[in-house]
């Protein structure tokens, strides 16, 4: 039985308002300002300082604009950092815009691919559901980024600009997103009336065609071969003529993905575990996604060595939470939300993830680390938001908001201990597409 709020309820509610001090002095400041500037404690940062003990060398930031792209400009910020320190130049960008087509090609196949094994499935299953509203938008994991470099290689950015739609990408999504429940929609429907599979795929490539315009209306033609040009830092100029993109990614960038892990914090799992996220690959002949389930200071301490080692650490967090973005600084102990409201809001952080709460919703690059009586104090952050935000496009992330927010670090396995390489022998389990990792 449930139980309707009453006249008496609300009365009390007001009484207890009234009885506390200083209730309408807050209030009046959070009218006026809102809740983030008015429970920020500014005496901390005096231990937020941007010098750091390990840093990498790095150039200007990216800048993703109003795309949910950061796993892939992530992921190619740390081959960039190695091949300006390799080829001796600055400030060099691979296209995000040219991997980003193929992104959205191969997302809307495995959709199609879904839709076609879940053809029979009731309309309210719940995996049908999931599909459904997944769809085919811009956001994406590390190990997707590796498998579409895998397939489709690299192009430095000037062969394959930035357009309107990539950089903005929500008009895109939202056209894109409706044709693809159009075309589910009438699987359904021709599945119903008894069309086999084989000639439901043969309707697959027909949509995929229309897709494949779509995306070159919105992002550009693929190049199929390129000259590749530039003048390194001491003006000498270099030129290599009619590379395939494949081509120019094992000759120039070479990176085997596969010598690469994801370790993951995520307390509400299982430690000590291998899992896998099936319902987010969509190519399948490449890198797959998962994650080697660990604790908060397997992670630290494996990022500080790799970053040891001069290769930055990419990075997945839940952005959102006690950041200030005009500052560029990631700290809980910054925001004082619960003394403001003089209620507990503090979550650990499995309760966060499994009240979905708490979400790896961005991803960054570590390029610095500070280490103080050996123990790491705060992290410097390379953002793909622009060098308008935080100082020059660098955040400043406390140890305590490592400890709450990060979720995922991407670690060459050499960095490993023999412990997490055994979890590498593990075999993989399989997580729901609902998953507080997914």
């Amino acid at each position: 039985m449930m139980y309707d709020l009453d006249k008496k309820d609300l009365q009390k509610f007001a009484a207890d308002f009234s009885k506390m001090q200083g209730t309408n002095v807050i209030a009046r400041t959070v009218q006026q300002h809102g809740v983030v500037s008015p429970s920020q404690d500014n005496a901390v940062l005096a231990n937020l300082g941007r010098t750091f003990s390990e840093e990498l060398s790095t150039g200007k930031v990216t800048n993703q604009k109003k795309s949910g792209r950061c796993w892939l400009f992530a992921t190619l910020n740390t081959l960039r950092h190695d091949f300006e320190q390799k080829y001796n130049v600055e400030d060099f960008q691979f296209s995000q815009n040219y991997n980003s087509f193929y992104d959205r090609l191969e997302k809307a196949n495995k959709f199609y691919e879904k839709i076609i094994e879940l053809r029979n499935k009731p309309d309210d299953e719940r995996e049908y559901l999931t599909f459904l509203k997944w769809g085919d938008y811009d956001g994406g994991q590390w190990a997707n980024a590796a498998a579409l470099i895998q397939k489709y290689g690299l192009v430095p950015q000037y062969v394959m600009p930035e357009t309107f739609s990539s950089n903005q990408t929500s008009e895109f999504n939202e056209v894109l997103n409706l044709k693809l429940k159009k075309d589910a929609a009438q699987i359904r429907k021709l599945a119903k009336n008894g069309t086999q599979e084989l000639e439901l795929r043969v309707f697959k490539l027909k949509k995929m065609s229309e897709v494949y315009k779509m995306l070159v209306y919105a992002f550009g033609q693929p190049p199929v071969s390129f000259d590749f040009e530039y003048r390194d830092k001491d003006k000498a100029y270099h030129l290599d003529q009619n590379l395939t993109p494949n081509a120019f990614f094992e000759k120039y960038v070479a990176r085997d993905f596969e010598d690469y892990v994801c370790l993951t914090d995520a307390p509400d799992h299982e430690v000590g575990k291998r899992y896998g996220l099936e319902a987010q690959d969509y190519i399948y002949d490449a890198k797959h996604i998962e994650f080697l389930n660990v604790t908060t200071q397997e992670l630290k301490d494996a990022a500080v060595a790799q970053l040891k080692d001069g290769e930055a650490v990419w990075f997945g967090c839940d952005v959102l939470q006690d950041m200030q973005r005009e500052k560029g600084i990631l700290a809980p102990e910054y925001f004082k939300k619960s003394e403001l409201f003089g209620i507990d809001l503090e979550l650990d952080k499995a309760t966060r993830l499994a009240t979905r709460q708490g979400e790896v919703s961005h991803a960054m690059t570590f390029t610095g680390v500070d280490i103080v009586d050996e123990k790491t104090t705060k992290w410097k952050v390379e953002n793909s938001w622009s060098s308008k935000v935080g100082d020059e496009g660098y955040f400043i992330m406390s140890d305590k908001w490592f400890d709450e927010y990060m979720y995922e670090v991407i670690i060459n396995k050499k960095y490993l201990t023999d412990q997490q390489k055994e979890l590498l022998n593990l075999e993989i389990q399989d997580l729901k597409p609902w998953d507080s990792l997914a």
